[in-house]
């Protein structure tokens, strides 16, 4: 009976108290605000209860899967996107011409050394750009190396072996995203480093945060080596590299094994998808939302970038549905090949040039679909100030973080003084643990949180829309 009464109180003082504080923040608003507010709501209300970015995502992930840049399924990808834009009903749709670098994985790899007479695997993947091993594979003694600069202090000491690069993430950075920055270096140029000393091969520590068993792939670079010091160059699991760390310490001379069959094939015709919606007052003046079509070919490319895709789509989804007359013209751009080469982002900002097109402003999407956290800015002093000032409109739905920074690599060759871009910026505790490999499915991806991140997007649209400083434009 005690502790019947004691829940009844519990139950008065925090859930029945009508007196109690709202947990909302505080927000004195304006009238013009409240109308901003409302409108706002109203986003996120359709985009929570009649949202099509997770079916949208569904179809992407399950029918086309990987999309790797001058692949049949990038193809497949480009007309499922136009497709797509059309039944929004956007008002215009159009395919842009792009060629681009065609990478193909071949077989699957394997990898692997034995210590103690016992032979252990190794997950492995080849990083994309990088060259085949023989025939027969590669074989050689390891030497481990935490930096580019440590690689270089070996010199000719690492001829004939493989360089085993196993810096990991710094996980006390609570921004995952400067964690990957930190490390990166190591994917991209660790073969154009070792090898001009003739390395034999590079393996390299994969870029996450977490132990896990999967290897993730990315982009690599022989930067200006001649093409006969090109060495095979692929990526092993996290928890593989801390294994193998241990047994080199214990076994220095063991020799590694891995063979992969990866070829670069000449350039590729493909497209960036284009749509738009045209602006009621200065349809001259563009806001561009979007993010990447491509995708590596481990896994379906859910959260890199699917979610960006669909995310960009709803946005001009939710502004039809809620009868937003935009005064600016909405663009909705599926970009090409940013996974390795941006050459789509290239050629958008170059036919923009070329048609003396006047960008005002642009969000992407290419941080994942977890959670909204809030956007950085790319802006003048003028302009970061304004997206900064909306924070009280955002803050309620979670955007709290309004900061200066990057935008993106699609849409930043848009940069200029009169310009505002932004990147969209969830939660990015999770990212990496799916980043570049074969656990990038759709399963991964939460419904809501993906939906959170499509009203985020309009909302910061919309605002920019109304009332974005564009009395100094910059033509590109």
């Amino acid at each position: 009976m005690k502790n019947i009464t004691f829940l009844i109180a519990l139950c008065m003082v925090f859930g029945c108290n009508p007196k109690k504080p709202s947990t909302e923040p505080s927000l004195q608003l304006s009238n013009q605000e409240k109308v901003d507010a409302t409108n706002i709501k109203q986003f996120f209300d359709a985009a929570l209860t009649d949202g099509k970015s997770y079916e949208w995502l569904r179809d992407l992930t399950s029918n086309v899967g990987g999309r790797l840049s001058g692949s049949p399924e990038a193809q497949k990808a480009v007309e499922w996107g136009e497709a797509l834009m059309k039944e929004v009903g956007l008002d215009s749709v159009w395919l842009q011409p792009v060629m681009v670098p065609h990478w193909v994985r071949g077989s699957k790899e394997v990898a692997n050394y034995s210590i103690n007479g016992q032979q252990k695997d190794v997950p492995i993947c080849a990083l994309g750009f990088s060259v085949a091993t023989p025939k027969d594979g590669v074989t050689a003694e390891v030497i481990e190396v935490k930096s580019l600069e440590e690689a270089e202090e070996l010199g000719t000491k690492m001829e004939g072996k493989i360089v085993f690069f196993n810096r990991p993430f710094d996980n006390t950075l609570i921004n995952t995203f400067k964690a990957y920055g930190g490390c990166v270096d190591q994917r991209v140029q660790g073969a154009a480093v070792c090898g001009k000393y003739g390395a034999k091969a590079v393996i390299v520590r994969s870029m996450t945060n977490g132990l896990d068993d999967y290897p993730h792939t990315g982009t690599m670079s022989y930067g200006d080596l001649p093409k006969e010091k090109y060495i095979p160059t692929a990526a092993i699991s996290s928890r593989a590299a801390s294994i193998l760390s241990a047994d080199l310490k214990n076994n220095p001379s063991l020799k590694f094994y891995f063979k992969q069959q990866c070829e670069t094939l000449p350039d590729a015709p493909s497209f960036n998808v284009v749509g738009e919606i045209r602006g009621s007052e200065t349809p001259e003046n563009i806001m561009v939302v979007g993010g990447h079509l491509d995708s590596w070919d481990l896994g379906d490319g859910a959260h890199d970038d699917g979610t960006g895709i669909v995310q960009s789509l709803e946005v001009a989804y939710l502004v039809k549905k809620n009868n937003i007359k935009l005064k600016n013209t909405l663009r909705v751009v599926f970009f090409m090949n940013e996974e390795n080469g941006t050459r789509g982002a290239k050629k958008y900002a170059e036919m923009s040039k070329m048609n003396n097109e006047n960008h005002i402003g642009g969000i992407e999407s290419d941080a994942g679909g977890h959670t909204p956290r809030g956007f950085s800015i790319d802006a003048n002093e003028t302009n970061t100030a304004l997206v900064q000032s909306w924070k009280k409109l955002l803050a309620p739905y979670g955007l709290h973080d309004l900061d200066k920074g990057g935008s993106g690599a699609d849409i930043s060759p848009l940069k200029g003084e009169g310009v505002t871009l932004v990147g969209y910026r969830p939660d990015s505790q999770r990212y990496f643990d799916y980043h570049h490999t074969s656990t990038d499915t759709f399963d991964k991806v939460n419904k809501r949180e993906l939906e959170l991140g499509s009203a985020s997007m309009t909302s910061l649209i919309y605002l920019m829309d109304k009332y974005l400083y564009s009395n100094t434009p910059v033509k590109l």
